[in-house]
Order: C-alpha cells, then sequence, then structure tokens
C-alpha cells in the first residue's frame, strides 16, 4: 500500500457541524413536502456555480412565493451550525507538521461561505483557509462531487497520484467515487467518528 502524502477533507459534517434537515424543516410552513426533481437540479447548477445568488434566490421563490427574500436566505443557511474550535486546532496543528499536503473540497454555494465567514468571523475563518496548501470549493471550479472529473482535476492539477491521496467525507456516494479512482477514502461516520482521529485512520490505510 502506497504512503499518504496528500490528505482531502470535505467541509460540511466533517469539520463544520450541520443540521441536515434543517432548510427542509423552514421550509413546511411555506408548502414545501419534498426535493423535486427541479429543485434537485436547481440545487447543483447552484453548488455547481451554474447560477449565482441573485438568480438562485429567484427561483426558489417561484417554488415558494410566499416566502420573502430575507426568510428564503435564512432558512437556506439554517443548515450551517459551529465550527468546534478542537477541530480547527487539529487541522492547524496538522498543517504545521508539513507531513502531508492538505486539500480542502467542499460542494458548497456562495450564500453558504458567506454566512460562514460571518459565522466564524474574518480572523478565524482565515485561521481555516490558511491551514490547507489549496482551498477547492465547488461553486467556483464549476463541478461537484460525486462526479469524477472533480476529483480527477485535483489529482491532476496538483499532480497527485491517487494512491498516496486520503480523501475524507461523511456522504458514501461521494466516497465510493473517490475509491473508484484509487484514492484511499474515509467515510466519515458522523456523531460516531471525529476527524481528530485521522492519524489513526491513515496508519490503518
Amino acid at each position: 500500500m502506497a504512503a499518504i502524502k496528500n490528505i482531502i477533507l470535505d467541509f460540511g459534517d466533517v469539520l463544520i457541524n450541520l443540521d441536515k434537515p434543517a432548510t427542509a424543516k423552514a421550509m413546511i410552513e411555506y408548502g414545501f413536502q419534498e426535493i423535486t426533481p427541479s429543485l434537485d437540479a436547481l440545487f447543483k447548477d447552484y453548488e455547481k456555480g451554474l447560477i449565482g445568488s441573485s438568480g438562485f434566490l429567484d427561483e426558489v421563490a417561484l417554488h415558494f412565493p410566499k416566502a420573502n427574500r430575507d426568510y428564503l436566505v435564512k432558512a437556506w443557511n439554517a443548515i450551517l451550525l459551529d465550527f468546534p474550535e478542537h477541530r480547527l486546532q487539529f487541522l492547524e496543528k496538522l498543517a504545521k507538521e508539513k507531513e502531508y499536503q492538505l486539500f480542502l473540497l467542499s460542494n458548497t454555494n456562495d450564500l453558504h461561505i458567506e454566512c460562514v465567514k460571518q459565522q466564524m468571523g474574518v480572523e478565524r475563518f482565515n485561521r481555516f483557509k490558511n491551514a490547507f496548501d489549496v482551498f477547492y470549493l465547488s461553486y467556483e471550479m464549476g463541478m461537484r462531487k460525486p462526479d469524477a472529473e472533480i476529483f480527477e482535476f485535483v489529482l491532476d492539477e496538483n499532480r497527485l497520484i491517487a494512491e498516496e491521496t486520503f480523501f475524507v467525507d461523511d456522504v458514501p456516494e461521494n466516497t465510493n467515487a473517490a475509491a473508484q479512482l484509487g484514492i484511499q477514502v474515509w467515510n466519515l461516520q458522523v456523531g460516531q467518528e471525529d476527524i481528530t482521529q485521522l492519524k489513526s485512520r491513515l496508519h490503518h490505510a
């Protein structure tokens, strides 16, 4: 087994805590029942940056005409919880050791990132960002996980060898896609495992 030289980390529920059902719950009073194919396509396009925040909110408003724009933004960002200090310090320690190249690879969008910056504050957000060698956000890349192209892009652009690369994500669909390319993976079980256990996972990789 090749020695690990590169670590790619997901953001949501690996570093920052999420309340994944929160947005849907917030929209129930406005008639939300399920994610329809058109909403699913819209959310994915927004994560790929194929549509801007203003256009995205315009489209969502067509589905929920009685919800005002401020409420839509608040509901959209309700998923975002805290970023525990122990995880940030763990990241910074990992970066300082310089044993691995560190990459963030997150399916996210402009509204969420702006909200995270506000919640964390500029200084703390910069601490987070500066821990990584490269900081990849799906909406800036025009790609999203689990599509193979996003993993291939990260490998190619940084001249990484898949077998020397370790990817951590809480979504099985994403870790399965990476594993198919030869990347070593950890499908982190939210609530049962923590990213601070990374070193012990790497020793078993």
